[in-house]
């Protein structure tokens, strides 16, 4: 047994109140295993990590009980069993980090903004093996970013982060921490926002190095999928307390707190299952209808942005970030558009709004080319096309109400009689997301993760449009908020007739949402057709590596 927690408590201070946020936690981890906790945001799960790591700051944290018994590995290969809660600071920083790193859900919080991704790997390996001089360290630390996939990684050695895509920016956090091999992984959510054939990587990189170093990891996650591929023993975290431990075939069939069947039931595969079933038993035989008019129509839409070298900077070159693309949506219909990071859907999602000026081709909505249009005669179709944006922390004013933030874009379009009126409206608009309308009063900062998506797509609604983007919305979000938010898209859908791009990278979202997928590599649709048959049936390869690559829960 290498990490045993025994009755963990961990109380945080705030405001002159006491949070219980680990309350009674008792799990343990053997050597060469992977153990997940599985919950959602706030039950405790980072908590209880950065308990084991002691990261909690001293002035807002204590541990009234419980113990962190931890077999530490001396250079000699002796062992010590410590208990991290009473280990001098001066011992538990060497424990950290040497023997037991992190891997932080967000990276650019993790990283340092004015030190280059390689210096910072190579601190973090020098400082626990002083031993090592720069060279060797050098050489590691570009071997690690190669393990995690970093194109060109002896030159983006000396990038700064902000130059890293999101999710290169967490691969170099997983070679941070790996690159030392330590005993104990500690990874907390740390396939969140890749792509699923990068995290397909990351997660075999885990494995291989259980396989050479028999390190644990201790494994943070929502995704049940991921789970079912790294994990032989869970545990349910729920408001502080494990409500549920066990081996991963028995919780996943046979689970025994309504807690762990309410998130079983809220995965994408089951919700899925219920809607085809739903639909096979209580719709009639369909009856042929002519096809629905198109309402979005790209036309060889081209994205080039130029790529600039020397003094001058001359233009040597471009990225073709969208290429030739051509792409209908019809009326009422729901499009996935799936593709890893960097393939252009993003930037296509914004070109429809004029956000990023096309370099070529032709944009129409009903029939209106927007391509040559001006910015006042624009306006109207920024009313009727929307985007809810991936991160809505950073959409959403701070120091803005939800009442301003919804009002306001209605005083923009001439929505509203007066005040009173559009602020009617946005109470409507919050009661359509299932939000209390009495919240239009509170700040962004009062709401969680799953809150603030709503409000981002009831932004979107109070200007009642025709076609709404949505930019890997459900990406962070618990699987039982994830449900919610996409049941919510679904009856808009059927209210308004709303048409949707719904731009992903999780497969089991886009089969339960959509109704066709188009699946975008290097700029261009390689493949489109019903979502059922494409993911049944993939005929281009890179669909067909994309789909081998996501992993599932055998239910």
């Amino acid at each position: 047994m290498l990490l045993r927690v025994d009755n963990l408590h961990t109380h945080l201070r705030s405001g002159g109140q006491i949070v219980k946020a680990v309350d009674g936690v008792s799990f343990h981890i053997d050597r060469g295993e992977t153990f997940c906790l599985v919950g959602e945001s706030g039950s405790g799960k980072s908590i209880s990590a950065l308990s084991v790591m002691r990261l909690l700051p001293r002035d807002i944290s204590s541990h009234p009980a419980g113990r962190i018994l931890f077999d530490y590995r001396h250079d000699n290969g002796s062992t010590e069993q410590v208990d991290m809660l009473t280990l001098p600071e001066e011992r538990a920083r060497h424990v950290r980090g040497s023997r037991i790193t992190m891997i932080f859900q967000e990276p650019m919080n993790s990283l340092n903004p004015v030190f280059t991704i390689g210096d910072q790997i190579v601190e973090a390996l020098q400082v626990h093996h002083p031993d090592i001089d720069y060279a060797e360290a050098r050489e590691r630390a570009i071997a690690a970013l190669v393990q995690v996939q970093i194109p060109s990684a002896a030159e983006r050695f000396n990038e700064y982060p902000h130059r890293l895509s999101g999710g290169q920016r967490q691969r170099v956090m997983i070679a941070m921490a790996m690159v030392g091999e330590p005993d104990l992984l500690i990874a907390d959510e740390p396939t969140t926002a890749l792509d699923v054939t990068v995290q397909a990587e990351i997660l075999r990189l885990m494995r291989d190095l259980q396989e050479r170093r028999g390190t644990s990891i201790l494994f943070i996650t929502h995704d049940f999928g991921v789970v079912a591929q790294m994990a032989r023993r869970l545990a349910v975290m729920r408001r502080g307390q494990i409500v549920e431990t066990g081996s991963v075939d028995d919780v996943f069939h046979h689970p025994q707190h309504d807690y762990t069947r309410q998130l079983i039931a809220a995965l994408p595969e089951n919700l899925t299952r219920a809607r085809r079933l739903s639909m096979t038993e209580t719709a009639p035989k369909p009856t042929p209808s002519p096809p629905a008019p198109t309402l979005l129509d790209l036309r060889k839409l081209e994205i080039y942005f130029p790529i600039r070298k020397g003094i001058l900077r001359h233009t040597v070159g471009y990225v073709r970030a969208v290429d030739g693309i051509d792409l209908q949506i019809p009326r009422g219909q729901i499009l996935a558009l799936v593709g890893e990071s960097g393939c252009g859907k993003t930037t296509l999602g914004r070109a429809v709004l004029r956000l990023i000026p096309p370099t070529g081709g032709a944009i129409y909505f009903d029939g209106h080319d927007l391509t040559r249009l001006g910015r006042a005669k624009m306006q109207p179709f920024r009313r009727e096309i929307q985007f809810v944006f991936q991160d809505p922390m950073a959409s959403l004013n701070p120091r803005m109400t939800i009442a301003g933030t919804l009002t306001e874009p209605m005083a923009v379009h001439g929505i509203g009689e007066n005040k009173d009126d559009r602020l009617e409206r946005a109470r409507q608009a919050l009661t359509q997301v299932q939000l209390d309308p009495d919240w239009v009063w509170r700040y962004p900062h009062e709401f969680s993760g799953g809150q603030r998506q709503r409000i981002c797509i009831a932004r979107a609604l109070v200007l009642d449009p025709r076609f709404i983007i949505c930019d890997e919305i459900t990406s962070a979000l618990d699987v039982s908020v994830q449900a919610e938010i996409l049941q919510i898209l679904l009856q808009l859908r059927r209210e308004r007739d709303l048409t949707l791009l719904f731009i992903t990278h999780n497969i089991a979202v886009v089969e339960y949402l959509s109704d066709e997928m188009a699946v975008m590599y290097n700029g261009k649709i390689v493949e489109r057709g019903v979502t059922a048959k494409v993911c049944s049936s993939p005929s281009d390869p890179y669909t067909q590596r994309l789909l081998s690559a996501v992993p599932r829960v055998a239910l």
